[in-house]
């Protein structure tokens, strides 16, 4: 269950106070603020609107593919021996497919990858076509007008948002609120990703270790949706809208770079273990989590410029402040209103 409980009043308050939760089930902290705004932040009044491009310039961020196949088009590990053992034609149509569970999971799955078939092949092999045109019954038969039309396509994923070449970031859309730090990574471009994530096609590792951040995470625990209480990470509210370094230097993206490989050689040491088993709060590796807290320093330093003051301490709430400042920065051509000073009590004695 999930409780919150704000109030309002046509009159301004002396005494406003947050009470952040620096642990899930741990005792709140009471902060003094001088103005609340709706992420419950100390900090100016702004909400964030829906965009289709990034405030700051970097790489857009778009969804995976979406099958839409009725589950025709893909396969479990299983499926796909059993598959092959009958369709051995079948193995170089065949590609692995991640959603977010199999993302973060290392969960094994394939799919059917038919871009560029000629129709003589698909006919030679009568289990995929006999896949292909159940895919074709299922899309007729929707109540979407849009799937429908997607019947003249049978053998192709409904929406295909897949890189040609390359690598590519990987952002799962859901993950567990109780890792400090969505796991992301990339991956090469024979992998699908499935719309169940976001994907970066031109991400680089400077990318990647922002993204990884502390400063990027305080940033989605405040203003991501939830679904349930697990991080739904959205493309037009959580990345477009966030506030990125103002042109960093070489010596500072050379830093997060650095930092950023260090935290992926980490992960390379576990090669046994999921992001899930990595990223898990008591069992995260200390060679891993010394690597995160490197690559949140570099990060640190690279918004000193705008203002930002590092230090180890920094909690969510000031970080979010610092970047929603950034933001207005950012987005408007009017200064950032000024906080409201505390008015001192008067003392009565008596």
């Amino acid at each position: 269950m999930h409780c919150v409980i704000i109030g309002w009043a046509l009159h301004d308050s002396d005494r406003k106070i947050i009470y952040d939760y620096p642990e899930l089930n741990g005792d709140p902290h009471a902060l003094s603020a001088s103005n609340i705004n709706p992420y419950l932040v100390d900090a100016i009044d702004i909400v964030l609107s829906s965009l289709r491009t990034p405030i700051c310039q970097v790489p857009e961020i778009i969804f995976g593919s979406m099958p839409n196949d009725g589950g025709n088009l893909l396969l479990s590990p299983d499926e796909k021996m059993e598959f092959l053992k009958r369709e051995p034609k079948a193995s170089k149509w065949l590609r692995r497919l991640v959603g977010s569970e199999e993302f973060i999971n290392n969960i094994e799955r394939w799919c059917l990858w038919l871009i560029g078939i000629k129709p003589e092949e698909l006919r030679s092999m009568p289990l995929v076509l006999d896949r292909v045109e159940a895919v074709n019954r299922h899309r007729k038969e929707s109540s979407r007008a849009t799937t429908r039309e997607l019947a003249v396509t049978p053998s192709l994923f409904g929406e295909i948002r897949q890189p040609d070449s390359g690598n590519y970031l990987l952002i799962p859309s859901t993950s567990s609120e109780r890792r400090a730090y969505i796991p992301i990574g990339f991956l090469s471009s024979d992998i699908i990703a499935t719309n169940a994530n976001h994907i970066i096609p031109q991400a680089t590792r400077y990318h990647f270790g922002v993204l990884s951040s502390a400063m990027h995470m305080a940033w989605v625990r405040h203003v991501a949706g939830r679904l349930e209480s697990r991080y739904r990470y959205s493309n037009q509210i959580v990345y477009n809208n966030f506030p990125w370094p103002s042109e960093p230097s070489e010596k500072q993206v050379a830093a997060i770079e650095h930092a950023a490989k260090a935290v992926l050689d980490a992960r390379a040491a576990h090669p046994e273990s999921s992001l899930a088993d990595l990223y898990d709060p008591v069992a995260m590796p200390p060679d891993l989590r010394k690597a995160h807290q490197a690559l949140d320093h570099a990060v640190d330093k690279a918004y000193v410029v705008a203002g930002f003051k590092p230090a180890p301490t920094k909690s969510d709430a000031e970080r979010v402040a610092f970047l929603f400042d950034l933001y207005h920065k950012y987005t408007s051509l009017l200064p950032a209103p000024e906080k409201v000073k505390k008015r001192r009590r008067k003392r009565i004695l008596r």
